[in-house]
């Protein structure tokens, strides 16, 4: 009995495991149907793909500040709207963050946009620090939105990290594949 308990415990996880991320209940971000499909178009061209998802991002972040400053928005409802918005930034940056990984185990040179990237990561963690302190000094009930907003800024940092090593992995790579090239007679 214990075995058979053990061993449906296993294979579950293996079918777990072998499942799409997808299907594990990962969220994705909410695209319009132009976004989805510029992105779409633009599935075998890393440097358009990768520099979409930073405009839709800061598209995103854009929308988040609208959020916290509009004053038609009921400031019962602000809390939970500005929730919304900050994980709707999140889910598109787990995305930009998979295309990257995906870009990078087929091997692609992607120093390029990985670049924007970088320079965009530094835009990014800036407004949502100063999102933050906005809506610390304005004093506003942070209560319903500090965890996400954390992870976020979690998330943030520890990608742009990520994202700078992967760029000095590439440079080194192509280094070494210049260094190896014969020259032309």
């Amino acid at each position: 009995m214990i075995r058979s308990s053990f061993t449906s415990i296993l294979l579950a996880g293996a079918m777990l495991a072998a499942m799409p991320k997808a299907a594990h209940g990962q969220r994705h971000a909410d695209l319009a149907p132009a976004e989805i499909d510029q992105l779409r178009d633009a599935a075998m061209e890393p440097d358009i793909r990768l520099k979409l998802y930073l405009k839709f991002a800061r598209t995103r972040l854009t929308q988040l500040e609208q959020v916290r400053t509009d004053p038609k928005i009921a400031s019962a409802d602000r809390p939970k709207e500005i929730h919304a918005k900050l994980q709707d930034f999140q889910n598109l940056y787990d995305e930009l963050d998979d295309n990257i990984d995906a870009y990078a185990d087929r091997k692609l040179d992607i120093r390029k946009p990985l670049k924007a990237v970088i320079e965009a990561d530094t835009e990014f963690q800036g407004k949502v620090q100063a999102f933050q302190d906005a809506a610390v000094a304005a004093k506003e009930d942070t209560k319903p939105y500090e965890f996400i907003l954390s992870s976020l800024i979690d998330t943030l940092n520890g990608s742009a990290e990520d994202h700078k090593k992967l760029l000095e992995e590439q440079e080194e790579a192509a280094k070494h594949a210049r260094k190896k090239k014969p020259e032309p007679r």
